[in-house]
């Protein structure tokens, strides 16, 4: 209980001493609780400093005495003794707002490895910046354009951009201010910063906890560069750290230390007139993507605005006019020749379509200029990079985060690509035409292969997505697909390498090209315009099929692959599989440069005898095989159809073909002559795995390829589909037809008196099979009814084996039987305890390049 006696003098004690302290209380310390109580009641408004409030600091010229002045889009001086750049800021305006600038980072110097991913060239993130004054502060935020309201209503907008969240990414003191508002900040802490996330890159690909120091760190201030529309802006960035990974030992001089060049733009924001036009699923374009929040409430929140460059005809009522401004690439002059000319020549494709689009003179390529920084926005650039090992090229832009216009288009081209691809020909033609400029020239073709590339990842940055359907039609439809090699072998027995890659674009990229970039006559209904090309498109049987529905190994479409060739994927695999046999028959030392290692044979034969891999990939989708489109209602497309009984079972016979011996075995002409590595010849990851180090394993080869058919054929998609495509039509194919082909091809007995060599690879097979149908009945993601079909085969395997008399002339397989009955008992009898007896072959050596590509802007693969 409470004592009241006590209690009410304590608390006039209390009240005394708040009275005899607020005496003494400042009256800036008054007004500020006012302010705060105020503050409370009525919305907080930050003060921005204004003219005539210097508060004590010096003026902008006093502070940058002695410094060097640029004066460009905005102002900055160079505090060469400091080693610092200052950036100066105009009056603020309403709400403290200063200005608005777009950035982007990128790299000028990269680390080198392809598996890392940071390379020389490499763009960052393009963001828009709202530079704001709040009192003494200025920040960098980035505005949020996922949620919008495309409005009139200055309320309506405003209540969308008051629902999400912005992101402030920098802030700083004001360091010198003059009477009429301008200010001054000091850009260090700014510029020196990991931006482009490189420790997050390096602990993401395992190769180290690094961080950002510093002490090693510094603005390179003699790089700025200032111009009317960027400022061009750089910083050398040490990152220290521990327990470097394998690609950054072999790749930095100390491993435990990575100094790269961060490259920073600020980009005055175009001028106005821009036209965002609509995305259309039914078209290749990259797009930009937010949620409307205005719209009607019958009209879908999604939008979609075209990636593309501004383009404007100085005529916009005629059919045909020249251009405003026409697109101009640069090709990177660190490329040698030959291949400087063959970028040239490849990227200089596109301007036929700008033609069919109805511009005169819109597009051009030419060579970068010897005083032009490669990463100035103003310039769209093919850029040469060198890296430790070969990988994927990339065609990325600049842009605007509001429209969609592009600002810069930057391509990356991996150099030892077309090393790679030189390797692949030495292999399919041998080195006797090198240099002859023949159709049948290693050089020449990996040259062709190069234009290719460069035309591919220009049409990225022009805003063009991959259509991996474009080679199974209309010969060559675009250059936004992977290409393959068409070698075709001919009666004779011969390698025809002269259609071996298309030149120019195709009917699919002039589509594109007039989808995204046609400027219609003032007045026109754009919208109506587009629907009606979109719809001669379809009449004209231009398909589309996307990255995302091709490249994962489940996908259900054939047309949709990527490296293959041809309309029918099946008879496209067997031609591929006679020019892989009639290769393999003729290699031998003639197929690397007089005076190189034969050890390096090994290198060129790994992609001849995965020369079938990706056609394998296509002509495996035939098997419970769907080909859809895009259809949007009203357009009169099939959405879906499945693909017929009869011919799923071709494709069936022809991919289990390649399980015989007769496909899997590598001539004992070609073992003869692959010695292991010499002194001082690395090994690398083109190489086979061994198991029979330091010989070559021609058996784990042959696992390997196996292993690849095993696998496509029980994908679980595939087999879910199999099952539910049979309910739907009993004259398709069922899964356990499917199974039972499988188990056919691979338990085959050979003739009599089969010889070892042969026999030792239907082993191989077996043991894949098995430990395949074991994989996938424990697959997470299929249907319990398939395991139980799965199993059921394994049963009847086990109890055929049990039951059968092994061959006592060869005491080898029969012990290979015995085992392979005794780990499908082992996993039949504690299913889901692991038994352990699963072991997948090692990967083939990379077909792909190395490293893991983006979708939206990745290429090609070493065809």
């Amino acid at each position: 209980m409470l004592n009241k006696e006590k209690l009410v003098p304590g608390l006039i004690g209390i009240a005394a001493l708040v009275i005899a302290f607020g005496a003494v209380v400042p009256a800036a310390a008054k007004d500020h609780k006012k302010k705060a109580k105020a503050s409370a009641e009525e919305p907080m408004v930050l003060e921005s400093a204004k003219p005539g409030e210097k508060k004590g600091l010096p003026t902008v010229a006093e502070k940058t005495t002695g410094m060097e002045v640029r004066e460009g889009f905005v102002t900055v001086y160079l505090d060469e003794d400091g080693n610092t750049v200052w950036l100066e800021l105009p009056p603020p305006g309403e709400n403290g707002n200063v200005l608005e600038m777009i950035h982007v980072g990128s790299l000028r110097q990269g680390l080198g490895s392809n598996p890392i991913g940071l390379d020389r060239g490499q763009l960052g993130r393009t963001r828009l910046l709202q530079v704001r004054r709040l009192g003494k502060r200025v920040l960098f935020v980035q505005p949020n354009f996922r949620f919008r309201a495309l409005s009139d209503d200055e309320a309506e907008r405003r209540a969308t951009r008051d629902s999400f969240a912005s992101s402030v990414l920098w802030g700083a003191d004001i360091e010198a201010l003059d009477d009429d508002g301008r200010a001054l900040v000091n850009l260090q802490s700014f510029l020196v910063a990991d931006h482009h996330g490189v420790r997050r890159t390096l602990q993401g690909a395992g190769e180290g906890d690094f961080r950002l120091d510093p002490m090693r760190s510094a603005v390179e201030v003699h790089t700025t560069l200032a111009f009317p529309d960027n400022v061009e802006l750089e910083a050398f960035l040490t990152f220290g750290g521990e327990r470097p990974g394998p690609h950054l030992r072999a790749t930095a001089p100390s491993a435990d230390t990575v100094s790269l060049v961060h490259h920073h733009s600020f980009i005055r924001l175009p001028e106005g007139g821009y036209k965002p036009r609509r995305g259309d699923v039914r078209i290749a374009t990259i797009t930009r993507d937010f949620l409307d929040y205005a719209v009607p409430l019958d009209e879908s929140m999604r939008r979609q605005w075209v990636v593309r460059h501004r383009l404007e005809k100085t005529d916009p009522n005629a059919a045909r006019s020249k251009v405003k401004e026409p697109i101009v690439y640069y090709v990177d002059n660190g490329a040698p020749e030959p291949i400087r000319s063959a970028l040239v020549e490849g990227a200089a494709w596109w301007a036929e379509a700008f033609e069919a689009a109805g511009f005169i003179d819109a597009y051009r390529v030419e060579i970068l200029p010897e005083d032009a920084h490669p990463l100035d926005v103003r310039y769209n650039v093919i850029q040469w990079v060198h890296r430790s090992t070969r990988g994927w090229s990339y065609g990325n832009s600049v842009v605007d985060p509001r429209t969609g216009e592009i600002l810069k288009g930057h391509v990356s081209l991996g150099s030892l690509r077309v090393r790679q691809d030189r390797l692949l020909f030495e292999g399919l033609a041998g080195t006797a035409k090198t240099g002859t400029g023949s159709a049948d020239d290693p050089v020449q073709i990996a040259l062709a292969r190069i234009r290719q590339l460069s035309a591919h990842e220009v049409g990225h940055t022009i805003g063009f997505a991959h259509n991996m359907a474009a080679s199974s039609y209309d010969g060559r439809a675009s250059v936004m697909d992977y290409p393959a090699p068409l070698i075709r072998a001919n009666e004779a027995g011969e390698l025809d390498f002269s259609e071996a890659y298309g030149v120019g674009i195709g009917s699919w990229d002039i589509a594109c090209v007039q989808y995204a970039y046609t400027e219609f006559a003032p007045g026109a209904d754009e919208s109506a315009e587009l629907d009606r090309m979109i719809q001669g498109f379809l009449d004209r049987g231009l398909i589309f099929v996307a990255d995302e529905d091709s490249r994962p190994p489940g996908t259900s479409d054939p047309r949709g692959a990527l490296w293959d060739n041809g309309e029918e994927p099946v008879a496209a695999l067997q031609n591929a599989l006679q020019v892989r046999r009639i290769a393999l028959e003729r290699f031998g030392e003639e197929n690397i440069a007089l005076g190189r290692p034969l050890a390096e044979l090994e290198e060129v034969l790994a992609p001849l005898y995965f020369h079938h891999r990706y056609q394998l990939d296509a002509a495996v989708k035939v098997i419970g095989g769907m080909e859809y489109e895009y259809a949007v209602r009203g357009d009169g497309q099939t959405p879906t159809r499945i693909l017929e009984g009869e011919r799923q079972r071709q494709a069936l016979d022809v991919v289990l073909s390649i399980l015989s011996p007769e496909e899997l075995d590598i001539p004992e002409t070609v073992l003869a002559v692959i010695p292991p590595r010499a002194f001082s010849v690395p090994h690398n990851r083109e190489l086979f795995a061994k198991s029979t180090w330091p010989a070559f394993d021609a058996l784990g080869a042959a696992a390997i390829a196996a292993d690849d058919v095993v696998e496509a054929v029980l994908h679980p998609a595939r087999l879910g589909r199999l099952e539910d495509f049979r309910r739907r039509n009993p004259d398709l194919p069922a899964v356990g037809e499917v199974l039972e082909a499988l188990m056919s091809r691979a338990f085959e007995v050979g003739a009599p008196g089969e010889p070892e060599r042969a026999a030792a690879l239907r082993r191989v097979v077996q043991r894949v099979t098995v430990d395949r149908l074991i994989a996938t009945a424990r697959h997470p993601e299929l249907r319990p009814t398939l395991r139980a079909e799965i199993e059921w085969m394994l049963g009847a395997l086990r109890d055929r084996l049990v039951a059968q008399e092994k061959p006592s002339e060869n005491p080898e397989t029969s012990a290979h039987l015995d085992l392979l009955a005794a780990d499908v008992s082992r996993f039949l009898n504690r299913r889901d305890a692991a038994p352990g007896v699963f072991m997948p072959p090692p990967d083939p050596p990379p077909g792909s390049p190395i490293g893991m590509p983006s979708l939206a802007g990745c290429s090609h693969g070493p065809f």
